[in-house]
């Protein structure tokens, strides 16, 4: 999904723009790890349901990454692509002592904020979702190091917060393409 000109006639000239699909995949795998790290949601199958949200979540990703890499989007296929890697890894690493998952978000998160400044001219809601991944990231890390439920949860809301952007910002744009003008904005 471009902001300017150049992408939307990029995306025209390669026959299909997979930046929405991989704003979806970012948005909902950023709402069921957010929420899921919340503590709002409990009981059984919670946790198998959150691996299988951050795998199919991290496929969809890597999968739109690679799209945007072939049509020539440089900035989304690289994020789609290491943040699907990203959530199909933390899937698969369900396992992992703490230290060694804090440090894995700790490096994720440098990842993000690579992300945020890269995009930072790109508008408010790039920043906003990057930004706020950074921030759920760091948060996520330290609350691993030091066991804090609270700082997790914290972290969740945050994570959440930066999957409705994402997830809105997706809608936006598939609804202002479909109805053929501005339904919803997205500046």
């Amino acid at each position: 999904m471009s902001n300017d000109a150049t992408g939307a006639q990029n995306a025209r000239s390669t026959g299909a723009d997979a930046g929405n699909l991989g704003y979806l995949a970012l948005g909902l795998t950023l709402l069921a790890y957010g929420l899921l790290s919340t503590g709002l949601l409990g009981g059984t199958g919670v946790g198998d349901s959150a691996h299988l949200a951050h795998l199919v979540g991290g496929l969809t990703l890597f999968i739109a990454g690679v799209w945007q890499l072939r049509g020539g989007e440089g900035f989304t296929g690289t994020a789609f692509t290491s943040l699907g890697a990203f959530w199909a890894t933390w899937s698969a690493a369900g396992g992992a002592g703490k230290n060694a998952a804090g440090l894995f978000l700790l490096l994720w998160a440098l990842l993000a904020l690579t992300l945020t400044a890269a995009s930072w001219n790109a508008g408010l809601f790039s920043r906003a979702v990057y930004g706020l991944l950074t921030v759920s990231l760091v948060l996520s890390a330290f609350a691993t190091f030091n066991t804090s439920g609270g700082l997790a949860k914290f972290a969740g809301w945050v994570a959440a917060a930066s999957g409705l952007v994402a997830w809105y910002w997706a809608t936006a744009s598939l609804t202002n393409s479909a109805w053929g003008r501005a339904v919803l904005p997205v500046k």
